[in-house]
């Protein structure tokens, strides 16, 4: 390490005083209020704003995006938050329900690496090339890959289907930790998966990455965020940050509008981009629902949280070729609990050359890791900064293995873990991935506890990501629209 590489242990919550009303010149009344901006509260708020409808988007954070943000750090450092590798079908979404200018900003990854003990080698992360590395590197007879991969296509989140990912590996390959290892590896660091969850929750995704590969957002997450508000300001929503959501109303065991700010704002409907948790028993209130719904709810577990090294390279340093994605470990077998271990040897490299932000010359690297809030949340402030100092190190010992010499071009080391994610974030837990799949009913049919009340986010697995959260997003903007014209009718 040299001497001028520091570890930064400063920090901004987004929640000093402000010197001004966040809610000034708001109205008394939308047809929605969305609480919270990340990539599913943002496309909902887009879509139904586009409609016709007034839309009030309230963010407590001074950074809209959700998980999906980035922050910015002395030296030039810009730092992406999260992975951001997503299938083809994300041009769709954002061409669709955002502008051809975002769609047109997404590009395919050059580069896909997976390096362990079991197989070392790249990859354009489609069918084709998948089905050639399992029949001609792994030896797995074609006609079993044809069929695998067809039975993942006709998957539907619909299904009554209870076998477990690790079930599926070992009807379509028995016995063969190094497939699976292949297989569900990338998506445990997409969704937060195991091979104990439902099958569905992998197979979704997994298929949606095999149409065409891996894809990312050329430009920063600060500029696709930038685009974006210019679009919702376009088309009319009321965007507002630091405005941290009281009470959501409810009148008649109807949503009415939310208490913020000491305000009251009444809304046709109200969508929560919140914790679906947090949703139910912070912001609306146990006497709103039936009892056994919220049994159930109590019984939906929240999904794992992550770990991140961010690392800021020196200006005028440059990092040779290594790969954009690299899912790499010292295991040498694949389990895929051992993927949140605290001190595990698993991680992803993200590489961002000046490619990923035209008209940059300046390179960051950042190591994810799956984890446990449970392995953070009770540790001192000692042991805390010992556990932040160790990943770091560790991390930065990997990627000398790829990448010899880092070390002495790195002038900027700062560490996420779950605390992290949950003070900036409040999800519960510092959940990177919402709930498990058990979830996901209790997110889309929360109008029928609450009329007028929705929930969209990264929940249910498969709605996470940036493609699931956006869908999520149209699925229950489509929903509100719906009530909000039924309302009109009843006006009328």
């Amino acid at each position: 390490m040299t001497r001028e590489t520091k570890y930064y242990k400063g920090s901004t919550d987004g929640k000093q005083p402000l010197s001004n009303d966040p809610l000034k010149g708001v109205a008394d009344d939308y047809d929605l209020i969305v609480i919270g901006s990340g990539l599913a509260g943002l496309t909902a708020a887009n879509v139904i704003a586009r409609a016709g409808k007034r839309v009030l988007l309230l963010e407590q954070h001074y950074n809209y995006g959700g998980m999906a943000t980035w922050f910015k750090r002395p030296g030039g450092h810009v730092f992406d938050i999260s992975l951001h590798g997503f299938p083809i079908g994300m041009k769709k979404t954002c061409r669709k329900y955002w502008n051809q200018e975002i769609a047109d900003s997404i590009v395919q990854l050059d580069g896909v690496r997976f390096s362990n003990p079991q197989f070392d080698f790249e990859t354009t992360f489609d069918r084709e090339d998948f089905t050639n590395k399992l029949v001609n590197h792994f030896g797995i007879p074609q006609e079993t890959v044809d069929e695998f991969f067809s039975h993942l296509r006709a998957m539907n989140f619909y299904d009554d289907n209870h076998e477990t990912t690790g079930e599926l590996f070992e009807r379509f390959f028995p016995g063969r930790n190094d497939v699976h290892r292949l297989l569900m590896e990338p998506i445990s660091y997409a969704n937060g998966s195991s091979l104990d969850d439902e099958a569905i929750t992998y197979g979704i995704v997994f298929s949606n990455f095999m149409s065409k590969g891996v894809y990312t957002f050329a430009g920063g997450t600060d500029v696709l965020i930038k685009k974006m508000k210019q679009e919702l300001v376009k088309n009319g929503v009321d965007l507002r940050s630091r405005v941290q959501v009281d009470r959501i109303v409810v009148e008649n065991g109807r949503a009415v509008g939310v208490e913020a700010v000491g305000r009251r704002i009444g809304a046709g409907a109200v969508l929560s981009n919140a914790s679906v948790h947090a949703t139910a028993f912070k912001l609306v209130g146990e006497e709103h629902f039936d009892a056994d719904w919220l049994q159930g709810l109590r019984d939906v577990r929240v999904n794992n949280s992550s770990t991140q090294v961010y690392l800021g390279i020196r200006a005028g340093e440059t990092l040779p070729w290594v790969t954009d994605l690299l899912f790499t470990s010292t295991r040498e077998t694949f389990d895929s609990d051992s993927l949140c271990d605290l001190h595990g040897e698993s991680r992803t490299f993200s590489f961002y050359y000046p490619k990923t932000r035209p008209g940059s010359d300046r390179y960051t690297v950042v190591s994810s890791m799956n984890a446990h809030h449970d392995d953070w949340k009770d540790l001192t402030d000692e042991e805390y900064e010992e556990a932040k100092t160790r990943l770091a190190e560790d991390s930065i010992a990997s990627l000398e293995r790829y990448v010899p010499g880092i070390t002495e071009k790195i002038d900027h080391i700062e560490v996420a873990t779950p605390r992290t994610f949950e003070f900036y974030t409040q999800h519960p837990a510092g959940a990177s991935f919402g709930t498990k799949f058990e979830g996901l009913p209790y997110s889309m049919n929360l109008h029928e506890q609450v009329p007028g009340l929705y929930h969209a986010g990264s929940v249910g697995i498969i709605m996470s990501g940036w493609l699931g959260a956006a869908n999520y997003g149209v699925i229950q903007a489509n929903k509100v629209d719906a009530w909000l014209h039924s309302l009109q009718e009843v006006n009328a």
